[in-house]
């Protein structure tokens, strides 16, 4: 009710990809058999059907992009995560500025566990478990990325730290980090939008802006601030005991998924300098390469070279960014 009026008022693109001939053996093989033909069924189909391999390639595209969302469903669902974002955030740091925890994070396990649940406290948490909750099962009908595995994988860990913190009190600390966490994805969701709304020059700014957001808090702020208190000065405020453990191996796995989203973000970064232009888009979306095969000269492309999905190669990405002008999912 709200996105899509924007975004049509930003003269995004709604229309979805275009839409492949009506032809009735090979969308049996899509169907039945499958959507990324290899070069000996291509070429059996070439004779099957009269056609040159490159056309059966672009058919098999153009099939596949059928099923991928529009811009404008892809900006609607933007605006609504940086919407979220921008309202948690603003409400994470106008509540944590208040808090002695902020400023010093043994102030975390003062009293611990004998802490009271603050009602500021308590609406800050439900509110991010529950949006968790919804990217977990929204996941499965939203626009769908190449890193489905490792976002599940994400929220699933988000999810468990969420409600562990939660039952054994350890809500302190865990504002701290779902403040640090909700930092990067305002400026990646704005990136988002600018690109569909085809601001290329604000989507770069933004995306490299979102690049140094990104590894500055999860490489920087998140190892030195967060993992040195729940490593450190915990297990010297109260000793060991089992919970810290469970608490600090589930922080440690979402260490490590920062530093692989960051090698690539990095990656990207580095392309985005080099060739002067950043990525098409600023996460993993399923994006059309139809006009750019489209441009390719057919004297560069003969019917012996044939690949095998119709893609130019691009690898998965993080959940944050694509590596390519152009990128389909496999």
């Amino acid at each position: 009710f709200i996105a899509k009026p924007c975004a049509l008022g930003l003269k995004v693109q709604a229309n979805g990809p275009q839409k492949a001939q009506p032809n009735a053996i090979l969308e049996k093989v899509f169907t039945a058999i499958t959507k990324h033909p290899d070069e000996k069924r291509l070429e059996g189909l070439s004779k099957q059907l009269d056609w040159d391999v490159r056309s059966i390639q672009r058919w098999f595209r153009q099939r596949r992009n059928q099923e991928k969302p529009s811009t404008l469903r892809k900006f609607c669902e933007s605006m609504w995560r940086f919407t979220f974002y921008l309202y948690i955030f603003t409400y994470g740091v106008r509540f944590l500025k208040k808090t002695p925890w902020l400023w010093n994070t043994r102030q975390c396990w003062s009293g611990y566990p004998y802490q009271p649940l603050m009602p500021d406290l308590h609406y800050y948490y439900i509110v991010e478990l529950s949006f968790y909750w919804s990217l977990m099962f929204s996941q499965f009908i939203d626009v769908k990325r190449k890193d489905f595995g490792i976002m599940f994988t994400h929220h699933i860990v988000t999810v468990t730290l969420i409600t562990f913190s939660y039952v054994t009190n350890l809500t302190r600390v865990g504002t701290l980090i779902l403040c640090l966490h909700d930092a990067a994805d305002i400026v990646l969701e704005a990136a988002k939008m600018a690109n569909y709304c085809k601001c290329q020059k604000l989507s770069d700014l933004l995306f490299l802006t979102f690049a140094v957001v990104f590894i500055v808090s999860r490489l920087g702020i998140y190892p030195l601030w967060i993992l040195n208190t729940t490593l450190f000065e915990l297990y010297e405020a109260l000793g060991n005991f089992p919970a810290l453990w469970v608490f600090n191996v589930l922080l440690m796995v979402l260490q490590i998924l920062h530093c692989f989203w960051s090698y690539l973000i990095i990656k990207a970064a580095y392309k985005a300098i080099s060739k002067g232009k950043v990525a098409k888009d600023a996460r993993s979306d399923v994006e059309s390469s139809s006009d750019e095969e489209e441009t390719v000269p057919r004297s560069k492309a003969p019917h012996s070279t044939v690949a095998t999905n119709g893609t130019s190669g691009a690898n998965g990405t993080n959940g944050y960014l694509t590596g390519a002008t152009s990128s389909e999912e496999h």
